[in-house]
């Protein structure tokens, strides 16, 4: 079980991979390191050939996949063992830091596609390099403050049981922090099916892509992001070894998901799956009112 204990309060030992993991955390820690990283390089290489004067989406994607990638090599360092506690809480703090700024990426796509349906003619002569560039800026910037905050007060820190209750108050500040894209995740999937049937500015293709692509955005939150959230503010959770191996195999699975989000991305193969899907869909329907 990757934790420890400070007083009957649980916390994350991000060190204990190997040995306190579990055999099944430490095989999926794996797996996604030796597929998901040099995939991750081959899609921020793909990515960048996408980013044009009128194409801004794929620069949040490109953050997206580097912030996986600071990911798995805090994964290769966890998997490395290493024995001095100081740097075992910095690379932890780190890698959270990097979820942190991945959902924020999430939600910048997410909110961009649905200013690309909600509003459409304000977004076409808005959107530009610039303003996706000062976003991005800002977006790394919170989690490095964040960072650079706890590495400052926890070097400062002469007690070993002060710095664990640092490095708790540490983690309970990212776990509020990653629940605050939830209801803003559902509002832009809500709000574009909403503006969905009014828009006519959009093609039927891209709006298909659209709705996929916030739909898939608020199933990797909900699915692989949330119950690490939840396990990290709920104390009596982390008592459960099942759900805190759930958690922790479903956040080291986040990048993988985002590559399919990279895929949602791109005009091809998606668009005939999304289209096709849509067929049938209308197909049960004019069946149904048929048979009335």
């Amino acid at each position: 079980m990757d934790v420890f204990q400070i007083n009957n309060t649980y916390s994350i030992s991000p060190c204990d991979v190997k040995q306190e993991a579990g055999h099944t955390i430490t095989v999926v820690t794996l797996i996604v390191i030796c597929i998901g990283l040099p995939l991750t390089l081959v899609a921020i290489f793909a990515v960048f050939s996408l980013v044009q004067k009128d194409h801004v989406a794929p620069i949040y994607a490109i953050n997206l996949l580097i912030s996986d990638l600071i990911q798995f090599c805090c994964l290769i360092v966890w998997m490395a063992q290493p024995e001095n506690w100081t740097i075992c809480q910095i690379v932890f703090h780190t890698y959270y830091s990097s979820v942190v700024a991945s959902v924020c990426f999430m939600m910048c796509i997410a909110l961009e596609r649905y200013l690309a349906i909600a509003w459409p003619l304000w977004y076409r002569f808005r959107r530009t390099i610039k303003i996706s560039v000062v976003v991005s800026v800002v977006v790394w910037a919170l989690p490095l403050v964040y960072l650079l905050t706890f590495i400052y007060y926890n070097l400062l820190m002469v007690s070993h049981r002060r710095k664990l209750e640092n490095s708790l108050n540490g983690e309970r500040t990212i776990s509020v922090f990653l629940l605050l894209p939830l209801p803003l995740f559902i509002f832009f999937l809500g709000g574009s099916l909403k503006a969905l049937s009014a828009s006519i500015a959009v093609s039927s293709d891209e709006k298909r892509r659209i709705v996929g692509m916030l739909v898939l955005v608020l199933l990797i939150y909900t699915l692989l992001f949330l119950p690490n959230v939840i396990w990290l503010l709920a104390e009596g959770v982390r008592r459960n070894s099942s759900f805190t191996d759930v958690s922790t195999v479903c956040l080291r699975l986040s990048p993988l998901a985002d590559l399919v989000l990279y895929v949602f991305m791109r005009k091809g193969a998606i668009d005939k799956l999304l289209a096709y899907v849509c067929c049938c869909r209308m197909d049960n329907n004019d069946t149904s009112s048929s048979a009335v």
